[in-house]
């Protein structure tokens, strides 16, 4: 008897209250390590995201390339015109050159070089102001940074891209609809020899066996998609492939600009001491020459954009 009371009171000692407790505040503690060190780890993961952003922003190219029409008016082959698997064009890109104009500051172009290296080496200049004379000093202006790189593109005559695919069938079976729809000749199709589909995205990159059919589709904004006994009207557009070359950074000097300094006191109106200033370095016995522009910050700084 003593025995068996002695288990049964180390068994309701181990099922205690108190046992509960301190299991269930274990419990807690662990809980709130791990949503500490959750959050610490999305901390840490939002400052290294941020970084990566920052890194990016300063490698990024960032150059709006100006629209331009484009008019083909030969082949050389017109025979093998139709044998073409893609058409491909070249751009080349130059950025602006931007300096930062300052208060008292003035840029000056001439419209020959040896003229502002003369302006340059002379240094101090007197310009003659409405009440009294001002004297400048003309520098070189500081080389800034720039880049230049070629856009190559390259637009498929045996590729098109498809756009708006609903989300109703199972990859392999959405793959087949699709090219059994751009098989048909009647929709302007032709035999298809791949079809590469992105479910997540809605797209395709649909590739025919023979050049000419992409054409003929492409003079639709849309295609038929049969699906589910339902015809669904999917979007279609050229698959344009686009690659950087020649990428450079280059150091930019101008040498037919001159930066000159000193104008802080002066209270006129900018585009009255432009004049002035013009007016002064166009004449030869000033050591000038013919003055493309005249720049000059007197209440604000500006950016001044020099192109190669």
């Amino acid at each position: 008897m003593d025995a068996d009371l002695d288990i049964k009171k180390q068994a309701c000692k181990e099922h205690s209250p108190e046992k509960e407790v301190m299991k269930g505040e274990q419990k807690e503690r662990l809980i709130h390590d791990i949503m500490r060190e959750n959050l610490e780890l999305d901390q840490e993961i939002k400052k290294l995201e941020a970084e990566l952003q920052s890194d990016a922003r300063e490698f990024q190219i960032k150059e709006n390339i100006p629209e331009r029409k484009l008019k083909f008016i030969s082949v050389e082959n017109p025979e093998d015109a139709g044998r073409f698997s893609h058409s491909s064009c070249s751009f080349q890109v130059s950025s602006q050159i931007l300096y930062e104009l300052q208060k008292g500051q003035a840029l000056i172009t001439f419209e020959k070089e040896g003229v502002a290296q003369n302006v340059i080496s002379m240094g101090k200049h007197v310009v003659q102001m409405e009440k009294g004379c001002v004297e400048v000093t003309a520098h070189p202006v500081p080389p800034t940074i720039g880049v230049r790189f070629r856009v190559h593109v390259d637009i498929s005559q045996m590729k098109i891209n498809v756009t708006g695919i609903p989300d109703e069938l199972p990859e392999e079976q959405t793959r087949d609809k699709l090219e059994l729809s751009f098989c048909k000749s009647r929709n302007g199709g032709g035999e298809v020899e791949s079809v590469d589909y992105d479910k997540r995205s809605g797209s395709a990159v649909v590739t025919f066996v023979e050049a000419g059919v992409v054409n003929k589709i492409l003079k639709k904004r849309d295609f038929p998609l049969y699906m589910n006994s339902k015809c669904y009207r999917v979007t279609v557009s050229p698959f344009i492939e686009r690659r950087l070359e020649k990428y450079q950074v280059f150091s930019a000097v101008s040498k037919r600009t001159v930066l000159l300094t000193g104008l802080e006191m002066v209270w006129l109106d900018e585009e009255t001491v432009e004049d002035l200033i013009s007016i002064h370095f166009q004449r030869r016995n000033n050591g000038g020459g013919e003055v493309d522009v005249v720049k000059c910050s007197l209440d604000q700084s500006y950016t001044a954009c020099f192109e190669e």
